[in-house]
């Protein structure tokens, strides 16, 4: 198993770092590339100057995303789950002829 190494990451114009192993580091750079811009984004639009409400408006609009996909991972995963019971139903009634 790799040991994580030193990964450092510039978020909101404060540098971090972080400990990823040598696979997930583009992703993790990934991940805080996305924080950061949500950052900036946000900062621009308000009139705060203070970074912990700014980090927290970005961890509201975040989890607001999170929350959005995951429900529609589960309306879709309903879908999925009611057309294999469908097909299944189609199949076995085909099977029976």
């Amino acid at each position: 198993m790799e040991q994580p190494e030193a990964l450092r990451v510039s978020i909101y114009d404060q540098v971090y770092n972080l400990k990823s192993e040598a696979a997930d580091r583009a992703y993790m750079q990934e991940v805080a590339g996305y924080v950061d811009e949500r950052m900036h984004s946000i900062a621009s639009r308000t009139q705060t100057v203070d970074s912990f409400r700014v980090a927290v408006l970005a961890a509201l609009h975040i989890a607001d995303e999170l929350f959005r996909l995951r429900q529609e991972h589960e309306r879709l995963a309903r879908g999925v789950s009611a057309k294999s019971l469908e097909y299944a139903s189609l199949l076995d009634e085909a099977l029976r002829r």
